[in-house]
């Protein structure tokens, strides 16, 4: 395998990009069993509506690709395929249920933690290269990302948390 070449921040940029673009269509397709596996009403709610935003947000990406005259491509995201091949192993877990779904968010906080950390550097990249039409995109999905994440806190420590701990 070669070697990558960068030669600018505008070609790293683009790079992250088609990463990132790969990686939510990877989640588009893991929310749905994520869903399926968890017990408790509000975490199924939570995986659900955050499909919807997760779609939004390929949306978002697809823009930015416009807005740069390319055409939406993936490049494979071996970090969310790691993270999301991670919490599969919780998919098909048996026993008490508050604890699988404890696993599960475990498993979607990864998931969120990683994310925060690519679209902060994405709209980094796009206020150093002037890109300010797509500064508040990814600053849309940023904040989504930090919300599905405090959602997900409030569900495991006042609830899904507590209630494995009684098992």
């Amino acid at each position: 395998m070669g070697k990558m070449k960068l030669e600018s921040l505008q070609e790293l940029y683009l790079d992250e990009l088609k990463d990132v673009y790969d990686a939510e269509h990877q989640i588009v397709e893991a929310l749905p069993k994520m869903a399926n596996a968890a017990s408790d009403p509000e975490l199924k709610e939570a995986f659900r509506s955050h499909m919807q935003e997760t779609k939004n947000q390929v949306t978002r990406l697809e823009q930015i690709f416009e807005d740069l005259g390319e055409k939406p491509a993936r490049k494979a995201c071996k970090g969310m395929k790691g993270l999301l091949a991670e919490g599969e192993e919780y998919l098909d877990a048996r026993g008490d249920a508050d604890t699988v779904d404890a696993s599960l968010i475990s498993a979607a906080q990864r998931v969120e933690h990683y994310e925060i950390a690519v679209y902060g550097t994405l709209r980094a990249y796009a206020e150093c290269l002037d890109h300010e039409e797509h500064i508040s995109l990814l600053q849309a999905t940023l904040d989504e990302e930090g919300q599905a994440d405090k959602r997900l806190t409030m569900l495991a420590e006042n609830v899904i948390n507590l209630e494995a701990a009684r098992h």
